[in-house]
């Protein structure tokens, strides 16, 4: 079981980095004004950490069959650690932000005289790989400077929010069925339906506002050189949304399963 959770931790850690690495590949396009390239490469990046997703979820589930077995297994100190992994790989893509603008910047780059990722990868050589320790560099973050940004503060509690949700979703669904067996299908199915929630919310609230800050950063001189401190904003407020999901988690396990006894 330790190993399990070892590697559903360590797959949480990989999703929370990537989207929250995102921003950084969003702003190596601004930087060198190939933002449209800088978007078709997002979509890969959001396949990558949704694939580690669709491995997770199984694998987690298990933890709600043993604990029927198991003897001394609580199942909520493993779902809390594994929330504890989102918030770390979310952490972890804050931290290398600095690093994986500059790479990010270097890959656009290739993309477009490559023009595919097949040729892409092909093209890379040993000594590519080796030079990129010339583009770490350390972040530099000012709490002080992020204060006077323009953006809403609204805005910042609902990223809190849904981030929270989304990160919950799943886990407390397998909760839920944790708590009510006899309902433990229905239960565990609703997961799909919260993060169904938590997806709209984010495409129809979050997604736009970042999409309008980014268009302003392309045609400004001036919010392009806040663009990067508006990012480290978003991407701490997704890091206490993963923080906001401990709380949430065993409460909204139980309105799963009041809803899935009424329904």
């Amino acid at each position: 079981m330790v190993q399990n959770l070892i590697i559903i931790s360590v797959l949480t850690m990989i999703i929370h980095m990537v989207e929250t690495s995102s921003y950084a590949l969003r702003l190596a396009g601004v930087r060198i004004n190939k933002l449209a390239v800088a978007l078709s490469l997002l979509g890969i990046t959001v396949l990558v950490s949704r694939t580690a997703n669709l491995i997770q979820a199984p694998m987690t589930a298990k933890f709600i069959d043993n604990s029927k077995t198991a003897v001394q297994f609580d199942v909520l100190e493993y779902l809390r650690i594994i929330l504890l992994a989102a918030s770390l790989g979310t952490l972890l893509g804050i931290l290398l932000f600095p690093t994986l603008v500059n790479l990010w910047q270097r890959v656009i780059s290739r993309f477009e005289i490559a023009g595919s990722l097949p040729k892409l990868f092909l093209s890379v050589t040993v000594g590519q790989l080796k030079n990129t320790r010339h583009y770490i560099q350390r972040p530099s973050f000012r709490l002080s400077g992020l204060r006077y940004l323009g953006i809403p503060k609204r805005f910042i509690l609902l990223n809190v929010l849904v981030t929270a949700i989304y990160t919950v979703g799943v886990l407390s669904s397998l909760y839920a069925a944790h708590l009510v067996p006899e309902l433990g299908t229905a239960a565990s199915q609703s997961s799909g339906l919260i993060n169904g929630i938590a997806t709209i919310l984010l495409t129809i609230f979050i997604d736009p506002q970042v999409g309008l800050i980014t268009d302003k950063a392309c045609n400004s001189e001036l919010y392009k050189e806040k663009l990067g401190k508006i990012y480290v904003l978003l991407m701490i407020s997704r890091f206490f949304g993963t923080l906001l999901a401990q709380f949430l988690l065993v409460p909204a396990a139980y309105l799963i399963s009041i809803a899935v006894k009424l329904f």
